[in-house]
């Protein structure tokens, strides 16, 4: 479900959990618990990776579906405290986006330090974005700053109203990720990010960057809390509800 490879000073947290990378509690929990053990280690860096073509599909919706709401509740907290866990990160977080990376998968990438996405393939073009309004889940005001700092409020109004899905380099092109680099390159550019870094003056390197990230931290810093009620609610009516069961039938028939 979670590899940990190391690199020297660098962790890699690479999801494998077939064949989407749904995130669902388990995996969850996992990723934080895993992040939180790479700081008590003594890691300087950490890389969060997926498997070739996918980095994650988002949340494990036909896992979810079975919920109550208490149990949806805890999940939502679960999830967004892994989020803010990412967001006050004291060393680099990169995200390897080894290929699609849509709704949660996206979500996953957003407050980390540094985005590199594979580029696409003779298959099709990557697919990342925030397409909860398709689905009708409102994004979370946290979750839409995280887009918000990377592309600008024109960009991420249009992407997250819209609920689109963009392929790699419109994603590059919009700021929505960093870099762009052929799908087995991606995980070994994310190391090379972070070696470039650690070798810059470290404190001077960790405290400016703790400047630059104050935003994102502080929007996260309740996030775990506030909205739950909010965004449990919108995910068990009707409407919602409706096209969750239908996007699950579509998937059983794939």
């Amino acid at each position: 479900m979670l590899n940990c490879n190391k690199h020297d000073k660098i962790l890699e947290l690479n999801i494998s959990r077939p064949p989407v990378n749904a995130l669902n509690s388990e995996l969850i929990r996992s990723i934080h618990q895993q992040i939180e053990a790479a700081l008590a280690d003594g890691y300087e860096a950490i890389v969060l990776s997926g498997q070739p073509d996918i980095f994650s599909a988002g949340l494990d919706v036909p896992e979810l579906l079975g919920f109550k709401r208490e149990q949806m509740q805890q999940f939502w907290v679960e999830f967004m405290s892994l989020l803010q866990c990412i967001a006050n990160s004291p060393i680099p977080i990169v995200a390897a986006i080894t290929g699609h990376s849509p709704a949660g998968g996206t979500v996953l990438a957003l407050p980390c330090d540094y985005r590199i996405m594979a580029t696409g393939v003779e298959s099709g073009a990557y697919k990342i974005g925030l397409n909860e309004v398709q689905v009708g889940l409102v994004v979370p005001e946290a979750i839409y700053y995280s887009m918000l700092r990377l592309t600008g409020e024109r960009q991420a109004g249009h992407l997250v109203i819209e609920g689109k899905l963009i392929d790699s380099e419109t994603a590059y092109s919009c700021g929505l990720v960093d870099e762009l680099q052929p799908t087995k390159e991606v995980v070994s550019s994310a190391i090379a990010w972070c070696q470039r870094h650690l070798a810059l003056p470290r404190r001077a390197m960790l405290k400016t960057r703790a400047i630059v990230r104050q935003p994102l931290i502080d929007r996260y810093a309740d996030a775990g809390r506030n909205g739950v009620e909010e965004f449990v609610d919108h995910w068990f009516h009707d409407s919602t509800q409706s096209v969750l069961q239908m996007l699950v039938a579509q998937l059983g028939k794939k």
